[in-house]
Protein backbone atom coordinates (compact mmCIF):
# COMPACT_ATOMS: atom_id res chain seq x y z
CA UNK A 1 0.00 0.00 0.00
CA UNK A 2 1.19 3.34 -0.83
CA UNK A 3 -0.42 6.35 0.85
CA UNK A 4 0.01 9.31 -0.73
CA UNK A 5 1.28 12.77 1.27
CA UNK A 6 -2.16 13.97 1.25
CA UNK A 7 -4.36 10.73 2.74
CA UNK A 8 -1.25 10.94 5.56
CA UNK A 9 -1.89 14.18 6.13
CA UNK A 10 -5.42 14.51 6.09
CA UNK A 11 -5.46 10.65 8.41
CA UNK A 12 -2.96 12.49 10.77
CA UNK A 13 -5.15 15.52 11.41
CA UNK A 14 -8.19 13.44 11.77
CA UNK A 15 -5.96 11.82 14.45
CA UNK A 16 -5.02 15.17 16.04
CA UNK A 17 -8.42 16.19 15.58
CA UNK A 18 -10.02 13.26 18.25
CA UNK A 19 -6.86 13.95 20.45
CA UNK A 20 -7.28 17.74 21.15
CA UNK A 21 -11.42 16.88 21.59
CA UNK A 22 -10.59 14.91 24.16
CA UNK A 23 -8.14 16.75 25.63
CA UNK A 24 -10.77 19.44 25.78
CA UNK A 25 -13.07 17.50 27.67
CA UNK A 26 -10.37 16.73 30.44
CA UNK A 27 -9.84 20.82 30.54
CA UNK A 28 -13.36 21.27 31.30
CA UNK A 29 -13.53 18.31 33.73
CA UNK A 30 -10.53 20.23 35.46
CA UNK A 31 -12.31 23.75 35.39
CA UNK A 32 -15.55 22.33 36.81
CA UNK A 33 -13.37 20.23 39.72
CA UNK A 34 -15.91 18.08 40.29
CA UNK A 35 -15.00 14.53 39.08
CA UNK A 36 -16.04 12.68 36.03
CA UNK A 37 -20.02 13.30 36.59
CA UNK A 38 -22.09 13.88 33.15
CA UNK A 39 -24.26 16.67 32.87
CA UNK A 40 -27.47 16.88 31.68
CA UNK A 41 -27.84 20.38 30.68
CA UNK A 42 -27.94 21.03 27.16
CA UNK A 43 -25.99 24.22 27.23
CA UNK A 44 -23.47 22.87 29.66
CA UNK A 45 -20.04 23.49 27.84
CA UNK A 46 -19.10 19.74 29.82
CA UNK A 47 -21.75 18.35 27.69
CA UNK A 48 -21.06 19.93 24.70
CA UNK A 49 -17.28 19.20 25.03
CA UNK A 50 -18.05 15.48 26.11
CA UNK A 51 -20.52 15.27 22.90
CA UNK A 52 -18.46 16.90 20.06
CA UNK A 53 -15.64 14.43 21.46
CA UNK A 54 -17.93 11.25 21.19
CA UNK A 55 -19.10 12.07 17.62
CA UNK A 56 -15.64 12.60 16.39
CA UNK A 57 -14.86 9.06 18.15
CA UNK A 58 -17.97 7.58 16.53
CA UNK A 59 -17.42 8.91 12.55
CA UNK A 60 -13.23 9.19 12.53
CA UNK A 61 -11.96 5.85 13.05
CA UNK A 62 -14.27 4.54 9.86
CA UNK A 63 -13.29 7.57 8.02
CA UNK A 64 -9.53 5.97 8.53
CA UNK A 65 -10.49 2.53 8.04
CA UNK A 66 -12.36 3.34 4.86
CA UNK A 67 -9.49 6.19 3.58
CA UNK A 68 -7.03 3.08 4.05
CA UNK A 69 -8.81 0.26 2.37
CA UNK A 70 -9.34 2.85 -0.47
CA UNK A 71 -6.06 3.84 -0.14
CA UNK A 72 -4.89 0.15 -0.38
CA UNK A 73 -7.23 -0.81 -3.65
CA UNK A 74 -6.55 2.52 -6.13
CA UNK A 75 -4.27 5.37 -6.49
CA UNK A 76 -6.82 7.66 -7.80
CA UNK A 77 -6.59 11.15 -6.95
CA UNK A 78 -10.06 10.87 -6.07
CA UNK A 79 -8.97 9.32 -2.60
CA UNK A 80 -6.92 12.80 -1.61
CA UNK A 81 -10.06 14.37 -2.70
CA UNK A 82 -12.05 12.20 -0.34
CA UNK A 83 -9.45 12.62 2.62
CA UNK A 84 -9.47 16.46 2.46
CA UNK A 85 -13.32 16.39 2.55
CA UNK A 86 -12.54 14.08 5.58
CA UNK A 87 -10.86 16.81 7.43
CA UNK A 88 -12.72 19.92 6.38
CA UNK A 89 -16.15 18.39 7.33
CA UNK A 90 -14.88 16.94 10.59
CA UNK A 91 -13.57 20.11 11.84
CA UNK A 92 -16.75 22.15 10.60
CA UNK A 93 -18.98 19.80 12.83
CA UNK A 94 -16.40 19.61 15.73
CA UNK A 95 -16.33 23.83 15.31
CA UNK A 96 -19.66 23.61 15.07
CA UNK A 97 -20.45 21.70 18.00
CA UNK A 98 -18.28 23.70 20.26
CA UNK A 99 -19.70 27.01 19.48
CA UNK A 100 -23.12 26.42 19.82
CA UNK A 101 -24.78 27.45 23.22
CA UNK A 102 -26.55 24.60 22.89
CA UNK A 103 -27.00 20.89 21.94
CA UNK A 104 -30.64 21.62 22.03
CA UNK A 105 -30.28 23.45 18.82
CA UNK A 106 -28.46 23.29 15.50
CA UNK A 107 -26.60 25.71 13.75
CA UNK A 108 -25.79 25.81 10.03
CA UNK A 109 -21.84 25.12 10.64
CA UNK A 110 -22.77 21.98 12.67
CA UNK A 111 -25.45 20.66 10.25
CA UNK A 112 -23.19 20.63 7.27
CA UNK A 113 -20.41 19.10 9.19
CA UNK A 114 -23.07 16.46 10.03
CA UNK A 115 -24.10 15.99 6.56
CA UNK A 116 -20.78 16.17 5.01
CA UNK A 117 -19.97 13.69 7.40
CA UNK A 118 -22.68 11.32 5.85
CA UNK A 119 -22.00 12.19 2.16
CA UNK A 120 -17.95 11.83 2.52
CA UNK A 121 -18.17 8.23 4.66
CA UNK A 122 -20.60 6.75 2.21
CA UNK A 123 -18.70 8.47 -0.95
CA UNK A 124 -15.49 6.59 0.96
CA UNK A 125 -17.54 3.46 1.11
CA UNK A 126 -18.94 3.25 -2.56
CA UNK A 127 -15.23 4.03 -3.32
CA UNK A 128 -13.68 0.94 -1.62
CA UNK A 129 -16.62 -1.32 -3.09
CA UNK A 130 -16.25 -0.08 -6.76
CA UNK A 131 -12.10 0.06 -6.42
CA UNK A 132 -12.06 -4.31 -5.89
Amino acid sequence: MNLSTVTVISIALLGILLFVLGANVTRNRALRGTGNQLPTDPSDRLLIAVRAHGNAAEYIPTMIVLLLVCSALSDSPAIGVLAVAAVVVRYVHAVGMLTSSTLASHGPIRDIGAVGTYLVGIALGVTAIVTL
